[in-house]
């Protein structure tokens, strides 16, 4: 009686193999969400991107604005002081997105930032020849327009936040985030929230802008 022959093993060559595999690994994590978590977390990254633009822009103004009211008004030197800390505070915050303290610490530098140049702007009220400097004049717009800008950035950063960590929250796509180590990312508080849904005011017959 004859010994049935053991069939031998099908070998695919190693290049077939891997991209199987890579194939296969592909398929699932897209079926997982993987690739939209992606999409997501990018779209929060521009969004912070155009956010640190937007102050940063604000912080550029502020030199130019300060040696304009100096020109006419010298003896304000507590006002000058208090703008100038309050923009190296600002300029001496690495912020972390990722780290909620660290935006919490941003958050104040800003407002600070913000309510140093309010009561810088109520300086003209005294200084008529200031309020009608072409140069001064031209400064307010542009950071009237600013101010603008950072509650119109600020507010799609949030809404691109809360997309994110609302996606990575969901089952079965937080099951791939714990495994890809995807976390909720810290966002504006609730405070800060409602109060940029109106632009500050920065028009030189109204009260300074509040911090926020």
């Amino acid at each position: 009686m004859a010994v049935p022959r053991a069939v031998p093993p099908v070998r695919f060559p190693s290049g077939v193999l891997r991209t199987f595999l890579l194939l296969v690994v592909a398929l699932s994590l897209s079926g997982c969400g993987y690739n939209t978590i992606q999409q997501k977390d990018e779209a929060v990254k521009a969004a912070w991107s155009q956010v640190l633009n937007v102050y940063k822009r604000r912080a550029d103004l502020v030199p130019n604005l300060v040696a304009t009211v100096k020109g006419y008004a010298e003896h304000e030197e507590a006002v000058f002081t208090e703008v100038a800390e309050a923009r190296a505070r600002v300029g001496s915050i690495n912020v972390d997105a990722n780290d909620p303290a660290s935006v919490e610490r941003f958050q104040q530098g800003q407002a600070q930032l913000q309510s140093a140049i309010g009561r810088l702007l109520l300086v003209s009220e005294a200084y008529p020849q200031l309020k009608a400097d072409q140069n001064f004049l031209q400064l307010q717009a542009q950071l009237e327009g600013t101010e603008n800008r950072i509650s119109v950035e600020r507010q799609r950063y949030i809404q691109a936040v809360q997309d994110y960590n609302t996606y990575i929250r969901q089952f079965p796509t937080n099951l791939t985030a714990m495994v890809f180590g995807y976390k909720p990312k810290p966002n504006f508080s609730v405070e800060d929230e409602a109060a940029i849904q109106q632009a500050p005011a920065v028009d030189f017959g109204r009260d300074a802008p509040a911090g926020g």
